[in-house]
C-alpha cells in the first residue's frame, strides 16, 4: 500500500513522494529518480514492492526540479525544471530522509538508491553523510560536465538551452543556473569522482554495456575513485551486457523482461544484506 507526502523545502519548492510500508520494517531505502524522471516511473513502484518483500521500508520522491506536477506523472511545473540545480537536489534529498527519520519509516541510517543523474546526487549525499548504510546506483554519472557546446553556446547568447522530452514530446528550457552550477563547482563540491573517493558505505555499481546516454566508463570511473579512498571500502560493479541506460525498463511498464526483474531482485537484496540491526 502505497502513502503519499509532500513536504516544503527551502525557496518555496515542494516535493512530492511515496510511503511504501513493509510488515515490521525498521529501516528504509530512499530512491532517487534521474534526469526527466520521476518517482512513479517504470521500475521505481516494483523496486519499491522488491524492498517491501524484504521487510523494508521505500521512501521515493520527485525532486522538487522534476517538473512532474500534482498528478505525479505529468511534466506541468516547467518553471521549476528550468531552475534545477544539483544543491536543490541534495536540499530535497535531506528534506526526505529527515522526515522518513522523524517519522520512524527508517532508523537513523538508510540505504539509497539513484539512477542516472539520481546517481550523482545521492553519491554526493553518501559522500558526506554517516546517515547511509548502503548505496546502489543505476547508470550513474561520473561527472557533472555533460553539456554540450551548442548548449554552453545557448546559455551565453539566449540564457537558456532547450531539451525535448522523448516520452512527450514537449520541449523543455532549462535555465542558465544550469551551467552556472556547473563552471563553479565541477572541478570541487560537486566533483563525482571525488565524492566517490569518500563514499563509506557498501557500494552497488550497476551499468548497461550498451548504455548509449550514460557511457559504461562512467562506471569503472566511479569504481576506481572509491578503491583510491583511504576508508578500505571497495564499490562492487556489475555490467549488464546488451543494457540500455534504463536496464530494460520502459514508461508503461507493461511487461517486466526477465533481466530487469533479476536487476530488481539483485539490488533489493544488496540493501537487504547491508541494513544494520
Amino acid at each position: 500500500m502505497r502513502e503519499e507526502f509532500q513536504l516544503a523545502v527551502p525557496g518555496g519548492r515542494t516535493v512530492r513522494g511515496d510511503f511504501y510500508p513493509a510488515a515490521g520494517a525498521t529501516n528504509g531505502v530512499v530512491l532517487c529518480h534521474g534526469f526527466k524522471g520521476f518517482a512513479r516511473w517504470g521500475a521505481w513502484p516494483l523496486l519499491a514492492e522488491a524492498l517491501n518483500e524484504r521487510r523494508l521500508n521505500a521512501i521515493a520522491f520527485d525532486f522538487s526540479g522534476s517538473g512532474v506536477g500534482a498528478d505525479r506523472e505529468s511534466f506541468t511545473e516547467l518553471d521549476a525544471f528550468a531552475a534545477n540545480t544539483y544543491r536543490r537536489e541534495l536540499e530535497d534529498l535531506n528534506a526526505v530522509v529527515n522526515h522518513a527519520t522523524t517519522h520512524g519509516w527508517t532508523s537513523r541510517d538508510c540505504g539509497l538508491f539513484g539512477h542516472s543523474r539520481g546517481g550523482a546526487t545521492a553519491i554526493f549525499f553518501a559522500a558526506d553523510s554517516d546517515r547511509v548504510n548502503s548505496l546502489v546506483t543505476w547508470a550513474s554519472i561520473a561527472t557533472i560536465e555533460r553539456w554540450s557546446e551548442e548548449q554552453i553556446r545557448d546559455w551565453r547568447e539566449r540564457g537558456y538551452t532547450e531539451v525535448v522530452n522523448a516520452r512527450t514530446g514537449q520541449v523543455l528550457r532549462i535555465d542558465k543556473s544550469a551551467w552556472d552550477e556547473c563552471e563553479r563547482e565541477s572541478r570541487y563540491g560537486l566533483d563525482v569522482e571525488r565524492a566517490a573517493e569518500r563514499v563509506r558505505a557498501p557500494w552497488l555499481i550497476v551499468h548497461g554495456s550498451a548504455d548509449d546516454v550514460v557511457p559504461v566508463s562512467d562506471a569503472h570511473r566511479l569504481a576506481k575513485a572509491n578503491l583510491r579512498g583511504d576508508h578500505g571500502m571497495v564499490a562492487q560493479v556489475r555490467i549488464v551486457e546488451g543494457a540500455n541506460h534504463l536496464l530494460g525498463a520502459t514508461h508503461p511498464l507493461n511487461s517486466v523482461p526477465d533481466e530487469l526483474r533479476e536487476l530488481i531482485a539483485e539490488t533489493a537484496d544488496f540493501f537487504a544484506r547491508h541494513q544494520r540491526a
